[in-house]
């Protein structure tokens, strides 16, 4: 078995088919102890060496769990304070309680949510997700309880709501901080009596739907700001999990390395066997604000980068400057996209040519991005 520096330098990554053991560690944990091992995070070298230590000494653990955390499958780690984690969802899995998983954006909530319903006794009926945040508010409790053609203004035929498609499985309610207060009292009761109305009918549906609801939100703290029902909040608090950030598991950060680039060398066609143990130290020791969705886009940016067999991250001190010395926010970013996409439209929205379109957005999606973002048409006179 290969020391950690050389298992650092010579990661057995490319396109070719991983053997069995690697292939569980790219799907599902492992088997592994760190936690009391690790000296804490104080600085970025002692971190770094440690870690790389904990590895050397370790290595010959890495590859041998064999199907312990079956279930899991997309996770990727070993930290203790993920397997805590994980504990909880096999733990509540079984059960048909709600759940309400809790984590800074990035952190893959998304994954645990899935990991809860793959366990559960629902596995064979339908997993249905919604992210609050991306719906406009108006069309909101359609996309939940669907409504009956004439409801409202466009509603020229009957839709099925996500309560309804997620009959008898589960329904995963993303960023669920952002469902605003009037429609609350709804979501309350199906979650209470399991039953509620389409918007336009006075006809009672029944469903048998498992909950699952994540958000970035203090939804305790939007509670005391009177942003939030209590009476919701402690509803959907049954059973709460919450997810650490990747800084605060930054051992399992080499696993994950080496399966983003399993992932992306496959689809590029690249052979990437290699990484420098100075390239590998560098990104245990970086905070990752983003957590794992920014250390994948990382690890995807890096393998476009690397033209040999050796894997090429770009530096990472610009990421790792002040949020004030940033070029752009993401909000600026999105802003500059879609009044680049309008512009090349004639601020046409609708259609096939339309904004929307071109974004591979739904029109009203984009006249709520319009709204929030602030983006108004110029007038001629500013056009000029």
């Amino acid at each position: 078995m290969a020391t950690a520096t050389q298992w650092a330098t010579h990661m057995t990554w490319g396109n070719r088919v991983p053997s069995e053991n690697q292939s569980h560690l790219e799907t599902f944990l492992t088997e592994r102890e760190y936690e009391h091992d690790i000296a804490p995070h104080d600085t970025a070298e002692s971190t770094s060496s440690a870690l790389l230590s904990i590895i050397e000494s370790r290595s010959h653990q890495a590859l041998k769990g064999k199907g312990v955390n079956d279930g899991f499958a997309g996770i990727v780690g070993a930290s203790e304070t993920l397997r805590e984690v994980l504990k909880l969802v096999q733990i509540v899995a079984p059960t048909s309680s709600t759940t309400l998983i809790q984590g800074e954006t990035g952190t893959g909530k998304d994954l645990i949510a899935h990991a809860i319903h793959n366990l559960s006794s629902r596995r064979g009926r339908p997993f249905v997700k919604l992210n609050c945040a991306a719906i406009p508010l108006d069309l909101l409790e359609s996309e939940l309880f669907g409504h009956e053609r004439g409801a409202f203004t466009g509603a020229i035929a009957h839709r099925v709501g996500r309560f309804e498609l997620a009959d008898k499985g589960t329904l995963f309610l993303d960023e669920v901080g952002d469902i605003p207060l009037a429609l609350q009292p709804k979501l309350l009761r199906v979650l209470q009596e399991q039953e509620f109305e389409r918007l336009g009918s006075t006809r009672t549906q029944q469903v048998d739907v498992r909950l699952v609801a994540a958000t970035n939100r203090n939804l305790e703290e939007m509670v005391k700001r009177n942003e939030f029902r209590s009476d919701l909040y402690y509803r959907l608090n049954v059973f709460p999990i919450s997810l650490p950030p990747l800084r605060a598991r930054c051992e399992d950060i080499p696993a994950m390395v080496e399966h983003f680039v399993e992932i992306y060398a496959r689809r590029m066609g690249k052979q990437i066997d290699r990484i420098s143990s100075e390239a590998m130290s560098e990104l245990i020791s970086y905070p990752w604000p983003g957590n794992i969705r920014q250390l994948q886009n990382f690890i995807e940016r890096s393998v476009i980068l690397s033209s040999e067999n050796v894997l090429r991250p770009p530096s990472l001190k610009a990421a790792a400057e002040p949020e004030s010395k940033k070029a752009v926010t993401l909000e600026e970013a999105e802003r500059d996209h879609i009044c680049k996409t309008l512009e090349t439209t004639r601020w046409v929205v609708a259609g096939p040519n339309g904004a929307a379109a071109r974004l591979r957005i739904h029109r009203s999606t984009l006249y709520y991005r319009l709204q929030k973002l602030g983006i108004e048409r110029p007038s001629r006179k500013n056009r000029g």
